[in-house]
Formats: C-alpha cells, sequence, structure tokens
C-alpha cells in the first residue's frame, strides 16, 4: 500500500469519526431534551394531579365531583396536546439535524468516491477499466440508495406531521366537549 492510500484512508477514517462524533452529539443532545421535557411534563402532572385530587375531595356532593371532573378534563387535553406538540418539534428538529449532517457527509464522501475512480481509472493496468466500471456502478448505487433514504426520511416527517395535525383536529372536540359537560353541570 503506497503513502497516499495509508493518508486517503486516515483522511477518510477521520472524516468518518467526526460524522459519527456530530450524530452522537446530536442524539446526546435530543436525549437531553427530551428528558427534560418528559422530567418537566411529570411534574406538571403530578402537581395538576395533587391539586385535582385535594379539589375532588373537598366537593361535598356527587354533583360537585361531576361538575369538578369535567372542568378538570379540558386542561388535560390542552397539556396532553401542548406535550404532544413539543415532541414532535422536538423530533423533528433532530430528524432535520442528521438529515443535514448525513446529506453533507455524503455529498463529501461521493466527491471523494468519484476522484478515487478517475484516478484507479487513469493509472489502472489492463483490465483495470473493468474495476472502475465495477466501483462507478457501485458509487451509483450508493446515491441511489441514499436518496431513498433521504425520501424515506422527509416521507416519515410528513407522516409525523399529518398525525400532529389530525391529533390537534381530535382534541378540538375533546375540549368542546369537556367545556359543554362543565357549563351543563354549573347549570345544575
Amino acid at each position: 500500500m503506497s503513502n497516499p492510500n495509508i493518508e486517503q484512508l486516515t483522511a477518510a477514517q477521520k472524516a468518518n469519526a467526526e460524522v459519527m462524533t456530530a450524530l452522537m452529539r446530536t442524539a446526546f443532545n435530543g436525549l437531553e431534551r427530551l428528558t427534560a421535557l418528559n422530567m418537566a411534563a411529570s411534574r406538571e402532572f403530578f402537581n395538576a394531579t395533587v391539586a385535582n385530587t385535594q379539589q375532588l375531595l373537598a366537593a361535598k356532593d356527587a354533583n360537585a365531583v361531576a361538575k369538578l371532573n369535567s372542568e378538570l378534563a379540558q386542561p388535560n387535553v390542552e397539556k396532553l396536546m401542548e406535550y404532544s406538540r413539543s415532541v414532535y418539534d422536538l423530533v423533528s428538529e433532530m430528524q432535520k439535524e442528521v438529515t443535514t449532517v448525513m446529506e453533507s457527509q455524503y455529498s463529501s464522501f461521493q466527491k471523494n468516491a468519484a476522484s478515487a475512480v478517475e484516478k484507479a481509472k487513469a493509472s489502472a493496468p489492463v483490465g483495470g477499466d473493468v474495476f472502475a466500471a465495477t466501483m462507478q456502478s457501485m458509487l451509483g448505487a450508493s446515491t441511489k440508495a441514499f436518496d431513498q433514504m433521504t425520501s424515506m426520511a422527509k416521507q416519515l416527517s410528513d407522516i409525523a406531521e399529518a398525525n400532529m395535525q389530525v391529533a390537534t383536529k381530535a382534541a378540538a372536540p375533546a375540549k368542546s366537549s369537556a367545556t359543554a359537560a362543565a357549563r351543563k353541570s354549573a347549570a345544575k
């Protein structure tokens, strides 16, 4: 193995290590943010449950309990939707960061690989053109696979966004039902 090949291998390994570091940093930052979000939601859920339980225990009769139940349901639906939106935003942002890192690295990889194939083709002995053609074919296949992965990631993001919109639309009737039940109980 010649010295330029070792330098190319070292450079490729260094580039891969940098990409892996960037991806791991993105994953850890996302996990840290998700953990903080879950802790805040858990704390809020716990505090709300304690407060709601105290209100329900202070109720004097069944009508008061029914009224409280319907009044307490509305803020819970809103909090659940807010939490779902926050998780969706976090996951979408992480997906964009990972895609950006992957796209930039793949572009660099593709340029380097194409350059290496051209150099090998130019300096190849008899029959080396078959090797170069095989390498170009493999490079084309990997480009197609990467494009399909990128397309699939976008489709998953679109599906998640559509699900979030459906959940938001579904929460509106639940919220209005809780409000109507509260008004009905208050009227009694």
